[in-house]
């Protein structure tokens, strides 16, 4: 979808709210919209908003700093700089543009910054409206020119899990390969990793989210490797579990279980069924052999400019998915005296099933 259709539709949005404009300050959202990439170092420090009337073109709203970027990667949107900072400007800006009614991602506002901002509302007489979720519900859907964003990512993830694998031993550690797996994605052209690495030997495989350690890689014992990367904007994510070495009969049967709910859950996916749907077809296979107590997260989530996005794969969500999302489907078993197996794919709901975005499947069928 262009962006100048995704600007529209949000305009759209609010003259039907009668709304005067929208202020985008979450960095994924800004991006989506305008196409302006810089990321933001946390919710404290932005790089810029996005002002959008519901009746003129929009502004980009950034400092010094980001000026030259800003005016070669925005098209149809001003930009402008606020010296004395964001509020000071538009204290005189809203006034002028004629805007009376101002809403703010509220999911993405500091509470002390809100507050600035409403003193600086009253002062000017200007209704400030928090709001959530008008961006995200645009971007759960993806069309096929993102997909094809995504389908790429997901495939250079694999090139270097391939690539290092090649270079790994036993006695290295897990920091070792994590650096290893994310300077490698960087000269293979990635923009950074989608998060960071986790790297688990042995029993710490049993951490769904170990941190990477001084530990040595355990032969003949379970590796788990969760990694993404950003490709143009768009996130991968994958976990590979294998064990370097021999493969005992306890890890054949783990593995072989969760491979098991993997495919039954994407065998699940279609449009019209709901995330809470998918996730019991692959509970059910895992406490179906007495591993339930072992499987204490989502089977997945949404996926996109965002590396954790909206739809989820949990209990929670009855919500039905639609042809067009995107979502991780990775099922897992921790057993904390042993070590724990998660497999982890990325699909695309269609409208008669899913389409599996990953193409190396040699680390999952054994």
């Amino acid at each position: 979808m262009p962006l100048s259709r995704r600007i529209k539709k949000i305009q759209a949005k609010l003259r039907r709210k009668k709304i005067d404009a929208l202020l985008v300050t979450q960095p994924h959202n800004r991006r989506y919209l305008s196409g302006y990439t810089p990321a933001d170092h946390d919710i404290g420090e932005s790089s810029g908003v996005l002002l959008i009337p519901a009746h003129r073109s929009p502004l980009l709203l950034t400092d010094f700093r980001f000026k030259i970027q800003a005016e070669n990667e925005v098209e149809g949107i001003e930009v402008m700089l606020y010296p004395k900072g964001l509020l000071a400007l538009l204290k005189e800006l809203l006034p002028d543009l004629g805007i009376s009614s101002l809403a703010f991602e509220s999911h993405y506002t500091l509470h002390a910054v809100a507050e600035k901002m409403r003193v600086m509302a009253g002062k000017i007489g200007i209704t400030l409206l928090p709001v959530e979720g008008m961006v995200e519900a645009m971007r759960l859907i993806k069309d096929e020119e993102e997909i094809a964003k995504l389908r790429s990512s997901v495939l250079l993830n694999e090139l270097v899990f391939q690539q290092v694998f090649k270079t790994m031993n036993p006695g290295q550690t897990e920091i070792d390969i994590a650096l290893s797996l994310e300077s490698t994605m960087r000269r293979l052209g990635a923009e950074s990793p989608s998060f960071e690495s986790i790297v688990a030997t042995g029993r710490r495989s049993a951490l769904p989210h170990a941190v990477p350690g001084l530990v040595a890689v355990e032969k003949n014992q379970p590796l788990m490797i969760d990694m993404g990367l950003i490709l143009d904007g768009y996130c991968s994510d994958m976990t590979r579990t294998f064990v370097p070495g021999k493969r005992d009969a306890k890890y054949l049967e783990i593995h072989r279980l969760v491979r098991r709910a993997q495919l039954a859950a994407i065998n699940k996916i279609r449009a019209g069924v709901s995330g809470a749907a998918v996730d019991k077809v692959a509970r059910n296979v895992i406490a179906g052999a007495g591993y339930g107590d072992y499987f204490g997260h989502a089977l997945g989530h949404g996926v996109g400019l965002a590396v954790h996005e909206e739809p989820r794969l949990s209990s929670r969500n009855r919500k039905h998915l639609r042809a067009g999302m995107i979502v991780t489907v990775e099922p897992g078993i921790y057993l904390p005296d042993w070590g724990g197996v998660r497999l982890e794919n990325i699909v695309v709901v269609r409208e008669e099933g899913c389409e599996i975005l990953n193409q190396d499947t040699t680390w999952l069928d054994i």
